[in-house]
């Protein structure tokens, strides 16, 4: 594998939640130096571990990853802040003579990375933090009311997204749509995205790992996570915390809580379908279904495949 340092083609290993994306990513790198570069909003907070199938501490001892661990739970973390971090662990990976691997399911992380970024308008810090308060008691069909308001391009995106532009919206009368139009910065690199989704075996496979971390401890963790973060800390933002905060607190069963978390990453999994389906250039994407008897064959054509872009730098 490899890539150009002055811009070049940079593989990408995306797709629904649940898919297989790391046991690819982790097949790969077994065939030459490889960094893994996470992109997935959730695993960046110390802490959340099994809630957010971060990689475990052997396959990181096996395998370099970046954005994994980055913030403290408390802390607000950008799409722009992780691409500018990225681009970092590019050049890093480059000069280690490693090849950068960016695998994960945030969209909205590699529309920063690929597609750009914007200048942000500055804003009071303290009055960021009251928005924050008062903005994270509201449930997702509220922003939502409030995002179609104020910047309707945005209302059909998650909640962190929402949230993300409502408050720059107030606090700086900016739409994060119009940011996005007239103030990008061009990007360094060109993706080439590998799809991974198994089709409708997903349900069944998003099922069984989430019985795996409820067995494996999810909500243990949950309960000493709660003796030291704050309750409006982004971290819990992440699929499922919040139902297991409710198991905690006794004010869920356990097999409740499964169903609604279940719920939930199912439709998770259909926004991030959606997305991958309709906002990937088609020329610079590969589908594979990971439980295709021949899964390995495409991926390799995919890896070792070099693009017209990059001969012609």
């Amino acid at each position: 594998m490899s890539v150009d340092s002055a811009g070049g083609d940079v593989r990408v290993i995306c797709g629904p939640t649940g898919a297989g994306k790391s046991t690819i990513a982790l097949w790969l790198a077994e065939r030459g130096a490889t960094t893994v570069i996470s992109a997935d909003s959730r695993q960046i907070y110390r802490g959340f571990d099994i809630g957010t199938a971060k990689p475990t501490v052997d396959e990181r001892a096996r395998v370099p990853h970046r954005g994994v661990d980055i913030v403290d739970p408390t802390e607000r973390y950008s799409a722009a802040a992780w691409a500018a971090s990225a681009d970092g662990w590019i050049d890093r990976a480059l000069a280690d003579a490693s090849t950068p691997l960016v695998v994960g399911g945030t969209g909205l992380y590699m529309r920063a990375l690929f597609d750009g970024l914007f200048d942000e308008p500055t804003s009071d810090a303290a009055a960021r933090r009251a928005l924050e308060i008062c903005l994270g008691t509201l449930s997702v069909d509220e922003l939502r009311r409030w995002t179609k308001a104020l910047d309707p391009a945005r209302a059909h995106l998650g909640r962190t997204q929402l949230l993300r532009a409502i408050e720059i919206a107030l606090l700086t009368g900016h739409r994060v749509s119009e940011l996005h139009r007239d103030r990008v910065r061009a990007p360094r690199w060109r993706p080439r995205y590998l799809v991974v989704d198994p089709g409708p075996a997903l349900v069944g496979r998003i099922a069984a790992r989430l019985d795996d971390m409820l067995n494996h401890g999810w909500i243990d963790e949950v309960e000493r996570l709660m003796q030291t973060v704050p309750p409006d800390a982004p971290a819990w933002n992440a699929t499922g915390y919040d139902a297991i905060r409710r198991v905690v607190r006794g004010e869920l069963t356990r097999a409740a809580a499964r169903d609604t978390i279940l719920i939930h990453t199912r439709q998770y999994a259909k926004r991030q379908r959606t997305w991958f389906r309709h906002q990937l250039p088609p020329e610079r994407v590969t589908r594979v279904d990971p439980l295709a008897r021949d899964w390995c064959d495409t991926v390799a054509r995919w890896c070792d495949a070099r693009s017209r872009h990059e001969t012609l730098t």
